[in-house]
């Protein structure tokens, strides 16, 4: 709850063809304000103000916070954040851009307004190409060389051949401006791309995959103002690997996205 209204909705749903559960979260980005995170390995070349752990003056306002994208060197993509062109931007790429009020987009790098570098720009996330454009999952998400999506793990371990269906993740806008997050141990891009529209989105990219690092958590601190933490935290799914400490660890490298109560 934000100001006494909800600000985050969530809910499984098994994919079309699938049998396991996904989880999705709805954002409503009016009451929540938007802040990517660097790792010292993703993406690297710090340090970075913002990064693991959350410090408790950000965490008295953290809703949400889910992971980020691929290590850059497969992300097919850059990275902008404070103030630094941290890896060359590239045109057409899936971009999650953060303006300087919070607010956030989701969609193709170079496509029109709100998605070149400009002074309201603050960070540009980008990972592989757009999964969902214009309300519908792209050629590219029912390629049958799913590779194309990353490489998987296989069925029990990451030094086997990988296998289609395997832990993803995804961000969409919905027409009014919400944001959605999917996650699910067995999707292909295709299935997550159905999930991210059945949600409402109309734009949307995928992010990270594999088991190790999926991730959406919400924090519900006990008393009013109260700080998050990862005690007061819960997992979108149960069966997630990482959960509501991953982002308060100082070990943690990788970059991710945190949601926090506008003020």
């Amino acid at each position: 709850m934000v100001n006494g209204h909800a600000a985050v909705f969530e809910t499984t749903l098994i994919p079309p063809g699938g049998t396991a559960p996904a989880g999705i979260a709805w954002m409503d980005t009016g009451l929540l304000s938007a802040r990517l995170y660097s790792g010292s390995v993703s993406p690297g070349k710090g340090p970075y103000t913002y990064t693991a752990p959350i410090q408790p003056k950000q965490s008295a306002s953290l809703v949400a916070a889910f992971n980020g994208g691929f290590m850059m060197s497969v992300a097919q993509g850059g990275y902008y954040t404070e103030g630094q062109t941290v890896f060359p931007l590239k045109n057409g790429a899936a971009s999650l851009v953060i303006y300087s009020n919070g607010s956030i987009d989701i969609g193709p790098w170079g496509s029109g307004p709100g998605f070149t570098l400009s002074a309201n720009v603050v960070s540009v996330r980008q990972n592989l190409s757009p999964l969902v454009v214009n309300g519908a999952p792209t050629p590219l998400a029912s390629s049958s060389d799913w590779q194309i999506w990353g490489a998987t793990c296989s069925k029990t371990s990451c030094t086997g051949p990988g296998i289609e269906h395997q832990w993803r993740s995804g961000i969409g806008m919905t027409a009014d401006g919400a944001a959605v997050y999917v996650t699910g141990p067995s999707l292909d891009p295709l299935q997550l791309a159905q999930l991210l529209v059945r949600a409402g989105a109309i734009s949307a990219m995928q992010l990270d995959i594999n088991p190790d690092w999926p991730d959406f958590a919400t924090y519900n601190p006990s008393a009013p103002n109260g700080l998050a933490s990862a005690k007061n935290g819960t997992k979108l799914l149960p069966n997630t690997v990482q959960g509501p400490w991953t982002f308060f660890e100082p070990t943690w490298a990788r970059d991710f996205f945190t949601m926090s109560a506008r003020k």
